[in-house]
């Protein structure tokens, strides 16, 4: 490679753009389907409530200048249908700077929602979208060459996304260090899937094995992706197969997916030294636009350098409102116990001994326990996810869960849409409630017994009773608990 084109990355550069159009793709898809309940005007915890409160320098987005639900849809169903052209190929058919352009409304149209997505978009895979997509804004197009400095900067993100992880679980739980955490992670993880039943019942040797194999590819693979070739590229094919290990044991939305496709970047085609034909030499103004987005992130990886070497390592920060340059890593402590909220309603008019309680079913997060998880990354339940949170600290919840039981006393189609399962489809409850279970998977003797998954056992009551004032239903959702 010279010092500015690096042809023989073209593969590494197909990678990038068409995977980061597809997690785009699969962003907006999930922002278009879940808002309305989650942030719209009416919604859990509304847009136009939180932009009251906050100025464009403090959460930069175009809904500062017009929101409606309308206009959100618009955004996030445009940015859908430029996400697929992207992943079809479409950059190829048009100038450099028409590709640049398509990258730079998605990532404008994805940082304006997560910035106004509060709790529900408070995720590092939200961040670490927005900084590669930003990155792919000058990645270029078949007509010039795969910048080197952006393949870089492209590195330098994967570094910072495995080893701050590494980092935070080797000053976090004891039981990274002792190599126990994966005792109890694949059963307590925020949504397990299919597999996850199997990977908590896998000796305990193996497990031994997990967690040592990731305090190697977290903490030394990383510092690999920075030599020659081919030294680089195997540590990127390491980090890829144990991605796919963690896609297999559980659900994380488009963290693992992303990080194959930074991960792929770093890959070089066999016999693929030799420039490509269609490559011309880069335009002035491109070159320019390089060295500047280089220099930018350059100085704003000060913030997560410091952060990283920092006794008090935060995990998943975002050092400026634009989401440039990030810090990340999770699961820095392990919970030996899982507990779920479960929201059940009922039809009766008075709380006696007779009511029957009829359970809502959540697509994603655990509930009846003969049902066996599902796989659902790289889609993204924001609900499911909260869920996993309010189950450990009602102070998660605080703000948007009574709301969401509100919504479910008026059978509101937003809401009720982002379930499983509604026992009151055809009227709405008069009560709703919120119980506290414990959950652990079962053993292979009692799922060959009992069929189920999960046994789970109650704690007690998490919100108690709540119905709304009155025999009708506002649609201000006013509410008081029971005498």
């Amino acid at each position: 490679m010279d010092w500015f084109g690096a042809p023989e990355y073209q593969l590494g550069r197909l990678v990038l753009e068409r995977g980061i159009a597809a997690v785009y793709l699969i962003a907006f898809l999930a922002a278009a389907r879940q808002f309305r309940a989650l942030l719209g005007e009416r919604g859990m915890l509304p847009i136009p409530r939180y932009l009251a409160t906050r100025t464009f320098r403090q959460a930069p987005s175009i809904f500062h200048w017009h929101y409606s639900d309308r206009f959100f849809a618009a955004i996030a169903w445009g940015g859908a249908v430029l996400a697929t052209a992207l992943v079809a190929g479409a950059s190829t058919l048009v100038p450099l700077w028409a590709t640049m352009a398509a990258w730079l409304a998605l990532w404008v149209g994805y940082l304006s929602i997560v910035n106004v997505g509060q709790q529900w978009y408070s995720f590092g895979w939200e961040s670490l979208l927005c900084e590669a997509g930003f990155l792919a804004i000058f990645l270029g197009n078949d007509r010039v060459a795969p910048p080197v400095l952006v393949l870089w900067l492209t590195r330098w993100l994967l570094f910072r996304v495995e080893f701050g992880a590494g980092l935070i679980k080797l000053r976090g739980d004891r039981c990274w260090r002792d190599l126990t955490c994966l005792d109890y992670h694949h059963e307590t993880q925020p949504m397990p899937g299919p597999a996850s039943w199997f990977f908590h019942h896998l000796p305990a040797p193996l497990h031994r094995v997990e967690a040592a194999g990731n305090h190697l590819t977290q903490l030394v693979v990383p510092f690999g992706l920075f030599a020659p070739q081919p030294v680089a590229g195997i540590a990127a094919a390491i980090m890829i197969v144990t991605q796919l290990w963690l896609v297999a044991s559980g659900n994380f939305a488009w963290l693992n997916w992303l990080t194959i496709v930074l991960a792929g970047g770093v890959l070089v085609a066999p016999g693929a030294a030799t420039p490509a034909t269609a490559a011309g030499p880069a335009p002035v103004w491109f070159v320019a636009a390089v060295v500047a987005v280089t220099v930018v992130v350059a100085v704003l990886s000060v913030w997560p350098v410091v952060n990283m070497v920092s006794a008090g390592q935060r995990m998943n920060a975002s050092f400026n409102p634009l989401r440039l340059v990030n810090t990340y890593g999770a699961f820095g402590s392990v919970g030996r116990t899982r507990y779920e909220v479960v929201v059940e309603g009922t039809a009766h008019d008075a709380l006696t001994d007779d009511a029957v309680w009829h359970e809502y079913e959540f697509r994603g997060k655990p509930g009846a326990p003969g049902r066996l998880p599902r796989q659902w990354a790289p889609y993204h339940l924001r609900l499911d996810w909260l869920m996993w949170f309010a189950a450990l600290s009602p102070s998660y919840a605080r703000g948007w869960f009574e709301p969401f039981l509100l919504r479910l006393l008026v059978n509101d189609p937003a809401t009720v849409r982002l379930l499983r399962h509604n026992p009151f489809a055809l009227a709405a409850p008069r009560f709703v409630r919120a119980q506290l279970y414990r959950y652990r998977f079962t053993t292979a003797a009692e799922l060959r017994r009992d069929r189920t998954w999960w046994h789970r056992t109650l704690i007690g009551p998490y919100v108690p009773p709540v119905t709304l004032r009155g025999e009708g239903r506002s649609d201000r959702f006013p509410y008081s608990a029971p005498d």
